[in-house]
């Protein structure tokens, strides 16, 4: 449908140490998510603090990491969860979409951690994936679970700001996963996985409701898109998991750059950092290894919720 894109190479910006690995166990979460593969180390949910640091999470072990500017990463925070995707807070705490435990509060000053939405009527999640803010600090997030074709069953919760009101904008999605919203906040893309696609949900009266949801990407290959992120023109950022690269689409759609890794194929999530904000950092899961690469504009700047 269209002609293929330039393809670059990424460059290693972190590997997880040994030491952070844990080689020779296994949980639950693995045997069911990776079919018994080891998984020492499993990344995703990158976000920035305001010091520069790049956070990402480590599913199975309820671990979130802490990596320097210059690369030197540390356990900046352990608790007994499956955190996947994140977004830091006003405060500087940051808010989890924990697979396990529903949306927790994760505080690294003080080391605690609480749950903030663990259910909707009266029923538990099927298991919290990523995490998306609007410029007004409504929090969007994604319920996943085991969701596919075989049982569509995803959500889409958005809480208002300065609220506790959790709505239910979609569901009947067969594995709901990343999310953005446009510049204009008149939609909302949704990676889905198992659809191998991207969504476009318009959203009208204001943002009241999400109507005539469509197709806007339609992927092929590899396992389905993950996490999403977005620039200051629109473009938005794909991660192809599965396929081990991630795609760069215009704000229609059209296919505009390739990134390859080296190793591995679970390319999960990213975020756009360093220096002008112009550098796209991303995770390959399975070898627990954090890429970069020089992107054409700058991404979008992040916005806070506050709690």
């Amino acid at each position: 449908m269209f002609a293929a894109p330039p393809v670059v190479s990424a460059e290693v910006f972190c590997r997880i140490p040994d030491r952070f690995r844990r080689f020779g166990e296994s949980t639950q979460w693995a045997q069911v998510q990776l079919h018994g593969a080891a998984a020492p180390v499993f990344l995703e949910g990158p976000v920035f603090d305001a010091a520069g640091n790049l956070w990402v999470t480590d599913i199975p072990w309820g671990r979130l990491f802490r990596i320097s500017p210059d690369g030197v990463c540390e356990v900046g925070f352990e608790y007994d969860g499956q955190p996947n995707g994140m977004k830091f807070l006003a405060d500087g705490r940051l808010l989890v979409a924990d697979h396990h435990k529903g949306m927790v509060v994760c505080d690294p000053a003080t080391g605690t951690s609480h749950p903030w939405m663990e259910r909707y009527l009266l029923e538990p999640f099927l298991g919290c994936n990523d995490v998306t803010v609007a410029s007004n600090g409504d929090i969007w997030f994604t319920d996943q679970g085991q969701s596919g074709w075989h049982n569509p069953n995803g959500r889409l919760f958005r809480v208002r700001a300065g609220t506790d009101r959790l709505e239910l904008m979609l569901d009947n999605i067969p594995s709901p996963n990343g999310l953005v919203l446009n510049a204009s906040e008149t939609a909302l893309y949704l990676a889905v996985t198992r659809a191998n696609a991207i969504w476009r949900c318009p959203l009208v009266n204001g943002g009241e409701v999400i109507s005539k949801v469509g197709t806007y990407i339609q992927m092929s290959g590899g396992s389905g898109p993950d996490g999403l992120a977005i620039d200051v023109d629109d473009n938005l950022v794909v991660c192809h998991v599965g396929f081990g690269a991630v795609w760069l689409f215009s704000d229609r759609g059209e296919p505009m750059l390739r990134i390859d890794v080296p190793e591995g194929r679970y390319t999960t999530n990213a975020a756009y950092g360093g220096p002008d904000n112009r550098w796209l950092f991303f995770t390959e899961s399975s070898s627990g290894t954090i890429y970069k690469a020089e992107m054409p504009v700058p991404g979008r700047q992040l916005y806070m919720a506050a709690l």
